[in-house]
């Protein structure tokens, strides 16, 4: 009896293990009515908040766009949309547990990244570089060896500039602030004399800064970062309905329009024009789409 008794239990067990396996974020999606978006408070102008405290931004309106296409895949008449917010430190752990369903934001997509959750098709293109005050006379990574220098926590720019200090022996120290904002008021406080991040990213926090002027972005690339929206790892029905939601985007040119709105026109809070047009980089992504993690794809 002992024996039947250990065998169902074990069959109980595996069997409750598959289902939980083959089980889908769309299946909780279906049955709460409701959708979890993870945003940032200061990755403009990916996402943000604007003047009125509400998250914005181009990977905001692409996973918005997301969520209809979930929505009409699942046939609901309602689906509710919860936004919380997330940090470069939170944002998969909170993905990875089931807390958010899509991150929404600047995530670089790596193979290291890729073990614990998978991404979207590739919706931008960027690359690793500093942001100094002018008055620093600061041009290269070679010119601050021995300084203070910052990047975000949990960032993959953070990882590489941690690498590259072992490697070159730089001397460097680095500081790993909270978010963007904070990296970027470490600089210009002048507790770090560079703050190491995706230049896009620079770019969005120098034309909204009230010194815009006085800062200079480095004119050498250190990284390829291509960003994708994050969503769980190992769910292929959800994952199709994501893809197959951005590669839409991208083939009836609804994401390009998108990318017009956010880095080609006046942006809130303080209509900035960022003036950044699409790479060549991107325009080969929006041509032949990919979730690589690979640089080498996007160079």
């Amino acid at each position: 009896m002992k024996s039947a008794s250990l065998v169902l239990a074990l069959t109980v067990f595996v069997t409750g293990m598959a289902a939980a396996q083959t089980e889908s974020r769309l299946d909780r999606i279906q049955s709460d009515q409701q959708i979890t978006l993870g945003y940032r408070e200061s990755s403009i102008p990916f996402s943000y908040l604007d003047g009125d405290q509400k998250p914005v931004g181009y990977s905001m309106d692409i996973c918005r766009n997301i969520v209809e296409a979930v929505k009409q895949e699942l046939k609901l008449s309602t689906l509710n949309v919860r936004e919380v917010p997330v940090t470069s430190s939170t944002r998969i752990p909170l993905v990875a547990n089931g807390t958010v369903d899509l991150a929404c934001g600047s995530a670089t997509n790596n193979a290291q990244r890729q073990e614990q959750v998978s991404y979207a098709p590739t919706t931008f293109v960027t690359a690793t570089r500093f942001a100094a005050l002018k008055s620093s006379n600061v041009k290269a990574l070679e010119d601050l060896k021995g300084k203070t220098v910052v990047s975000t926590a949990g960032t993959s720019n953070l990882r590489w500039l941690t690498q590259a200090n072992a490697e070159q022996d730089l001397g460097l120290r680095i500081i790993p602030a909270k978010d963007h904002s904070e990296a970027f008021l470490t600089v210009n406080s002048g507790r770090a004399a560079a703050f190491f991040m995706d230049d896009i990213l620079l770019a969005g926090l120098v034309a909204n800064s009230r010194n815009a002027n006085d800062w200079m972005i480095s004119s050498k690339a250190y990284t390829t970062e291509p960003y994708g929206i994050i969503l769980p790892k190992n769910d292929a029905r959800f994952k199709q309905v994501v893809d197959n939601a951005v590669i839409a985007m991208m083939k009836d040119g609804r994401l390009e329009k998108i990318y017009d709105k956010w880095f080609m026109q006046p942006i809130p809070p303080r209509n900035i024009n960022l003036n950044w047009p699409m790479t060549d980089a991107l325009k080969k992504v929006m041509a032949n789409p990919t979730d690589s993690p690979d640089p080498a794809t996007y160079q």
